[in-house]
């Protein structure tokens, strides 16, 4: 690693590792009682917000991996983007375990996003669209 021929990647890495944080240090315990009283449109709105980051973190990880490990041999960079694939990991379950406790008939088997790891990868998440039309008609 050392030394280090790319500072500003580096120094993205090391602000990157200084706000890590794990699903457990996450309080969520007030969280369904605050849930059961949003308005139907908030509710609406929260899931499907959370329907889409469950979607496009899966995508983030799949462009990481599938790309940008392979492609960039820069050090530095491949530092962060493992980290970053780390984190990404996180928010995934974070995103998961929030819609399995507010929805209640949410079940991850039947409301599982497809995922094809032998078709090539999409560059924008916006192309996720149709897919997650239809995985939200069932969700929410």
């Amino acid at each position: 690693m050392f030394p280090i021929n790319y500072p500003q990647i580096w120094e993205m890495y090391k602000k990157a590792e200084a706000s890590f944080w794990t699903f457990e240090e996450v309080d969520l315990s007030e969280d369904l009682h605050h849930w059961e009283n949003l308005t139907p449109d908030e509710n609406h709105f929260i899931k499907h917000v959370l329907a889409f980051f469950a979607a496009s973190d899966g995508i983030v990880l799949e462009n990481l991996v599938g790309r940008f490990m392979k492609d960039v041999q820069i050090s530095e960079a491949r530092a962060f983007y493992g980290f970053q694939i780390a984190i990404e990991n996180i928010h995934s379950e974070m995103y998961s375990l929030l819609l399995e406790s507010y929805i209640k008939r949410f079940r991850r088997e039947e409301y599982a996003l497809p995922r094809d790891r032998d078709r090539p990868l999409r560059g924008e998440k916006g192309q996720v669209g149709p897919m997650l039309d239809r995985w939200l008609g069932n969700v929410c």
